[in-house]
C-alpha cells in the first residue's frame, strides 16, 4: 500500500508503516547540515536525516527504522505521489502553489532561510545589481527557478541566463568549473558548500536576499492521519527544547512531577494513543536525536563547517525572540 494508494475510507500511510515496519524518508544526500553523505562513516547527516529519524521513532519507536530515500528538488513531490516515500524532508520550501495544485501537506517549518547568491570572490561582483549578462546556475525543480526569472524581469537584466542542474554537487561544481557566473539557492546551503570547500575564501556569499524560503518536510495530501502525528511530532521537538528536556537529562525529566511534562512524556497518560502511536513516541524521539536545539547544534551548530548562528533570527526558539514554536501541550 502506497500513500496515495492506499484503499477504504480509514486507509493511512500510518497504517502502511506499521505493517512495513520501516520509514520510508525522503531526503537529499547533497546538501551539507540538512541531508548529506558523510563519506567517512556512510550515513546521512544533517537536519533533514535527523528529522526523519525522529519520525520513525515516533511512529514505530526506533529512530533507526528508517530507509532513507534520496530525492532531489526535481524528483521529491512524484516520490511522494508514486508511494517511494512516505514522508519528505529535503530542504523544501513552503509555497501556496505546492499544496494548492502539487497535492501536499507541508508539516510544521523547521528552518527559516532565504535564496542567496554565490560568485567566486575573484570575480569581484559584490551585488546580484552587476550580474546582468551573467550565467546563473540552480536547481532543476527548485523553487530558485522561479525567483531567479522574477529578479531577472523586474530589474529588467538583458542577456541574463539561468542553467539548471541535477543536484547541490553538480550546482557547486558548475560554479568550481567556471560554467556560471554565480549559483543560487537556499542560503545555508551556499553556507554549507562554501564551508565545505577546499578553500572557502575562494567564494563570497553576496549580501542581497531574494526571497523567504522557510522550510518543512511534507506529506501526501488528505491523510489528515498521518499528517497530523507527523505535524505534532514535529512540534514536540520544538516543545522539548523550550522545557530544556533532552537527551541527556531524558531520565531525570521522566521523574519530574510537573503533570504537563508527564502527559508530554507519556509517564501518566499521554498524547499517542490518539494519534495511534504509543504514548511514549516523544520520549522515543528525544532519547534517539535529542530536541530541535540538539538536533540544530549537530547540523549547523559551531563545531560543524557550516555553521549558522541561530542568536538573533527566526531559528531560535520564540522564547529567545525567534520563531521556532510549538502550540501549548495541555
Amino acid at each position: 500500500m502506497t500513500g496515495l494508494s492506499a484503499t477504504g475510507a480509514s486507509a493511512t500511510v500510518l497504517d502502511a508503516v506499521k505493517q512495513r515496519g520501516v520509514l520510508n524518508c525522503g531526503t537529499d544526500n547533497t546538501a551539507p547540515g540538512f541531508g548529506y553523505l558523510n563519506t567517512r562513516t556512510g550515513k546521512i547527516e544533517g537536519l533533514d536525516a535527523d528529522f526523519c529519524r525522529a519520525m520513525a521513532a515516533a511512529v514505530l519507536g526506533d529512530a533507526g527504522k528508517v530507509n532513507f530515500v534520496v530525492v532531489t528538488d526535481k524528483s521529491r513531490f512524484n516520490a511522494l505521489q508514486t508511494g517511494q516515500v512516505d514522508v519528505v524532508f529535503a530542504h523544501t520550501t513552503v509555497k501556496p502553489v505546492r499544496e494548492s495544485a502539487i497535492g501536499i501537506d507541508f508539516l510544521p517549518i523547521n528552518f527559516y532561510d532565504g535564496t542567496g547568491v554565490m560568485v567566486k570572490a575573484a570575480s569581484g561582483v559584490k551585488s546580484v545589481a552587476e550580474l546582468d549578462g551573467a550565467t546563473i546556475c540552480t536547481t532543476q525543480g527548485s523553487g530558485t527557478e522561479s525567483t531567479l526569472a522574477g529578479v531577472i524581469r523586474q530589474r529588467g537584466f538583458k542577456g541574463t541566463k539561468v542553467l539548471t542542474f541535477e543536484n547541490l554537487e553538480k550546482l557547486f561544481a558548475a560554479l568550481q568549473g567556471d560554467r556560471c557566473n554565480a549559483m543560487s539557492t537556499d542560503k545555508s546551503a551556499l553556507a554549507a558548500w562554501r564551508g565545505n570547500s577546499a578553500n572557502p575564501s575562494e567564494y563570497m556569499i553576496l549580501p542581497d536576499t531574494l526571497d523567504k524560503s522557510p522550510f518543512a518536510g511534507f506529506v501526501v495530501a488528505n491523510d489528515s492521519k498521518w499528517r497530523n502525528l507527523l505535524r505534532w511530532a514535529s512540534y514536540a521537538l520544538f516543545q522539548a527544547e523550550e522545557w530544556d528536556i533532552t537527551s541527556a537529562n531524558l531520565a531525570e525529566k521522566l521523574k519530574d512531577e510537573n503533570p504537563f511534562i508527564q502527559k508530554f512524556l507519556g509517564v501518566k497518560g499521554g498524547f499517542g494513543k490518539d494519534f495511534g502511536v504509543s504514548d511514549s513516541f516523544i520520549t522515543a524521539m528525544i532519547k534517539s536525536v535529542g530536541n530541535y536545539g540538539e538536533i540544530y547544534d549537530r547540523s549547523l551548530g559551531p563545531k560543524t563547517p557550516y555553521f549558522i548562528d541561530r542568536a538573533g533570527t527566526p531559528n531560535a526558539s520564540w522564547v529567545k525572540g525567534g520563531a521556532e514554536y510549538s502550540p501549548p501541550w495541555n
